[in-house]
Parts: C-alpha cells; sequence; structure tokens
C-alpha cells in the first residue's frame, strides 16, 4: 500500500496505490498494481490485475529446475536451486513470490542496487519467466 499525491489548483487529491501477489503455490503466480480513491477499490483493482497476469510454470518438485538471473529496472535478481529440505532462503519481495509460486527449496539474491520491493518482485517475475521445460524424447528402437 502506498498513498500517492496529485496537487491541483485547490490543493492536494489523494488516492492509495496497491500492489497484490497472488499464487496457488502449485506453479502459477501474478502481480498486480492498481490506484484507487480508497484502500478496498485499489486492492480489488489490483487483484483483478494480478488475475489478467498469471504466469504458469512447471516445477521441479518444490524446487526450480535451473539457476536463472534477470532484471527489471534497476533491481536484479539470482535464483538457484536446492536440494529437498535445504529450505527458501530469499528475502523480502522475493521470498514472498516464491512462496506464492510454490517454491519451497531455493536461494535467492537481490544484486541490484534497489531496495524497491517492488521492482525487486517484478525482477522475480521475470526470473521466472525464463524456466526453461526440459523436454523428453522416447527413443525409437
Amino acid at each position: 500500500m502506498r498513498r500517492v499525491t496529485r496537487v491541483m489548483a485547490g490543493g492536494k487529491r489523494f488516492k492509495f496505490r496497491a500492489t497484490v501477489v497472488i499464487g496457488n503455490e502449485k506453479g502459477s503466480v501474478g502481480i498486480g498494481i492498481a490506484k484507487g480513491a480508497d484502500v478496498m477499490q485499489a486492492v480489488d483493482k489490483a487483484k483483478t490485475d494480478a488475475k489478467k497476469h498469471l504466469i504458469a510454470l512447471k516445477l521441479k518438485g518444490k524446487t526450480i529446475p535451473h539457476e536463472i538471473e534477470a532484471k527489471f529496472s534497476a533491481a536484479k535478481v539470482l535464483i538457484k536451486p536446492a536440494k529437498e529440505g535445504h529450505g527458501l532462503k530469499a528475502g523480502g519481495s522475493v521470498r514472498t513470490v516464491l512462496l506464492l509460486v510454490g517454491v519451497r527449496d531455493a536461494t535467492a539474491k537481490c544484486l541490484g542496487g534497489t531496495k524497491n520491493k517492488l521492482t525487486n518482485a517484478m525482477a522475480t517475475i521475470e526470473a521466472l519467466k525464463k524456466i526453461k521445460v526440459q523436454k523428453y524424447q522416447s527413443l525409437k528402437v
């Protein structure tokens, strides 16, 4: 949640900006951002926006299949897979996004120079979009 201001001739006009992350913990996650006159309106609009931007992933158990790195604006994120039982070693908004997508065993690091939670979350989404699905071909004898 953030309160944003627009300065007009008569004074300041306030609105609320909400950022919502939704996920089913089975490989789907989405981020939505919206503004509204009050908090509830902003959250509802952000939730609708998050549903529009859902991405589906193929996880390898409770971790990711390979190491990924991505950048969004000034945020840069590195996510590495880990063995089962290792736990999720990540902080801030990266941890939130990974938990909601269903990743329980991984290590993540914010390499960018920003502390902005929104750009770090968006960088995590960009990293998750880079996951490659390995296809197995059957051998014909």
